[in-house]
């Protein structure tokens, strides 16, 4: 039997709550490990499936893994498998998890080859992984697939530095081509580089190592070929995700809510679009407060025109919390035009709020008008399936301020990205339990 949430909601919550180790960039910086025979020491890894899968597959490379602290461990990848790159486990765990694919950059800068099985994971629509391998084949690397096996194999026996200029701003893109390029031989240019802080996050770890990456924050980034990378030890950002989400939740349900240790300079513009959508929240030292709101209205534009969010790279506004801004305008006084631009079904579970009575125009895939019930009418609890890790928050913070039961099924998706979700939210008041 699957499992699902089932949530009492209505009821304001009260408290603390400190947001996990961004999983984001936790992807990327334990895939970094793979560039040093040395020992790296990572902490504020959040305790999620796609994580903990990731570093299970180190372990199963050969790499010696140590988990020393509740979130800290160290990883020492002096002995490579290479082998266990065209075995069956390979197969089955690496294609299962879409993070795999950030372990092929590494691998290719210290062994000069890879293989990997055709990536899965999310349903948001296509992501492609062609601006990884474009930047690894300008790079120097050869790629064959071998329908027969399912499997790419990457030779990259001499990567040379070179110019590339990405045709999106891939974050994982970026992040898999920086690794290749820290040991290739020459000077590497990378122009529309993704500068979202999990990458500068990567690449002030990879200077600590002794990689020579400067531009880092900004869209060009130069990568100077050195010969060797050391160990270090390296602290992950809080997710920034679950702090936006943690603010929509505080204001749907009309709760008063402390959230902990933010690192506010990180964020962006992540609490101004909450403040536009009418949300009071301030900075207590490195803690947001969130007082308890009974209404909250949707600013307008200056001309008196509806107010627009819409996502974009960073520093814009992330597509990761679109989903949370259109549940939370739901009991805001006012209008929004929900644009999401990046990705093109993230706007597909539209359809449950609407059964939970909320009252949203769905124009196309990617723009979703949102009509305030300025908390006037409360939603209803409904049942109703996760599509994906974002719209799964996104309905449970809807859940939690709907009146009556409602039940979440399919919370392993919602579980691949929050960590022990619904012990933090009990801690806070909630009415959640596991079924």
């Amino acid at each position: 039997m699957t499992n699902a949430f089932v949530i009492n909601g209505g009821k304001p919550l009260k408290g603390e709550i400190t947001p996990q180790g961004a999983k984001n960039e936790a992807l990327q910086v334990i895939s970094a490990v793979l560039l040093t025979d040395q020992k790296v020491t990572i902490s504020n890894i959040p305790d999620i499936k796609d994580v903990n899968k990731l570093i299970e597959l180190l372990g199963d490379m050969g790499v010696i893994v140590e988990k020393t602290g509740d979130d800290t461990y160290t990883f020492i990848a002096k002995d490579i498998d290479q082998d266990f790159f065209q075995s069956e486990t390979f197969k089955s765990k690496g294609g299962g998890l879409r993070g795999s694919i950030m372990i092929v950059g590494p691998l290719l800068a210290r062994f000069g080859k890879a293989s990997i099985p055709k990536p899965g994971g999310d349903k948001i629509g296509r992501r492609r992984l062609d601006t990884h391998f474009l930047g690894f084949e300008k790079l120097g690397a050869q790629f064959n697939y071998n329908p027969a096996d399912g499997f790419f194999n990457v030779d990259a026996s001499n990567l040379k530095g070179t110019y590339i200029l990405l045709d999106e701003a891939s974050v994982t893109g970026t992040a898999n081509i920086v690794m290749a390029a820290v040991l290739a031989k020459g000077v590497t240019t990378i122009y529309n580089a993704a500068c979202e802080p999990y990458l500068q996050q990567l690449c002030k770890m990879l200077n600590r190592m002794g990689a020579k990456i400067s531009g880092i924050g900004s869209n060009l980034l130069t990568i100077e070929g050195v010969g060797y990378l050391g160990g270090t030890e390296h602290r992950l950002l809080p997710d920034m995700i679950e702090i936006g989400s943690f603010i929509g939740l505080a204001a749907m349900t009309g709760s008063e809510i402390t959230i902990k240790d933010v690192k506010y300079p990180e964020l962006g513009m992540i609490p101004d679009v909450f403040k536009r959508l009418g949300i009071k929240l301030e900075l207590r030292g490195d803690d947001i407060y969130i007082p308890a709101q009974d209404h909250y209205e949707i600013e307008t534009f200056i001309d008196g025109s509806i107010m627009t969010v819409a996502d974009a790279p960073w520093p814009g506004f992330t597509p990761d919390l679109i989903s949370i801004v259109l549940v939370v305008a739901i009991q805001a006084k006012g209008s929004v035009l929900i644009h999401q631009k990046m990705f093109e079904s993230r706007l597909f579970f539209v359809d449950k709020l609407l059964d939970m009575g909320a009252q949203i125009i769905l124009c196309d895939p990617h723009r979703a008008t949102v009509i305030g019930l300025d908390k006037q009418v409360q939603l209803r609890g409904i049942s109703m399936t996760s599509p994906d890790i974002r719209a799964g928050v996104a309905l449970l913070i809807a859940a939690l301020s709907a009146q009556g039961q409602s039940t979440i099924y399919n919370i392993e998706q919602i579980e691949r990205g929050y960590q022990h979700i619904d012990d933090r939210l009990k801690a806070l008041g909630a009415d959640i339990t596991r079924i």
